[in-house]
């Protein structure tokens, strides 16, 4: 079967992939903010669960998957790319080999821990939403928009700072908690924001996907026209 053409799908994945990009690259830098303690990349960070959201509810699961694959594939590269480079000599003129590894050069650890968690977050959120959502049959969407977060964020967030920094960074569990709440925070305070692009979306694509008969096996590269 020919899988129908969308107006906005493109448009919805490059964003994703950008802000999850740009947010593991602002993750180098540890911040505070009031009583927050969370890595730079956080304030950004929620937006990718709520574009995750927009996608499980308006396209579906199964083109959900692909995109979170394509993001996972993207991450990668990016930062290996980064690896790579750090560990290239630098031009003899070129003085700011330092400040490159402080900011982008990026350990096998730190790298591991963002995959594992982007990956394992993302799906555990979409596979919540889809599922909330033939449950409660179409409605009360910030029910499995906010329900799906608390899941895929602490998923996430769990995985990352355990991974990350066990054995390297007191107060691990003030930090998971900092990001967790902020994170959490931000998706619900975005909820207006939530049903306002999801419904134009359903309008502009003629589109409501419920994944009722859905193969949830986040590896199997399932066609959306099945």
């Amino acid at each position: 079967m020919t899988e129908r053409a969308y107006r906005h799908l493109d448009a919805v994945t490059a964003l994703f992939v950008a802000v999850l990009l740009i947010s593991n690259v602002a993750s180098s830098k540890i911040v505070i903010l009031g009583p927050f303690t969370f890595d730079g990349g956080t304030i950004l960070f929620p937006l990718s669960y709520i574009f995750g959201d927009i996608l499980t509810e308006v396209y579906g699961y199964a083109r959900s998957r692909r995109v979170i694959w394509l993001g996972f594939i993207a991450a990668a590269l990016m930062s290996v790319t980064f690896m790579v480079v750090g560990s290239l000599p630098a031009a003899p003129d070129w003085p700011y080999q330092e400040a490159y590894d402080q900011i982008l050069g990026l350990t096998p650890r730190i790298v591991l821990a963002s995959l594992i968690a982007y990956w394992a977050g993302s799906f555990a959120n979409a596979y919540v939403l889809a599922r909330m959502k033939v449950f409660t049959q179409g409605r009360w969407l910030w029910t499995r928009t906010i329900g799906s977060t608390l899941v895929g964020q602490a998923v996430d967030t769990g995985l990352f700072v355990v991974i990350a920094f066990w054995g390297v960074f007191p107060g691990l569990l003030g930090l998971i908690l900092s990001n967790y709440l902020f994170k959490c925070g931000v998706e619900a305070l975005c909820t207006p924001l939530t049903y306002t692009i999801t419904g134009w979306l359903k309008r502009q694509e003629g589109e409501d996907c419920f994944d009722v008969a859905t193969d949830f096996n986040p590896f199997r590269i399932q066609s959306a026209a099945e």
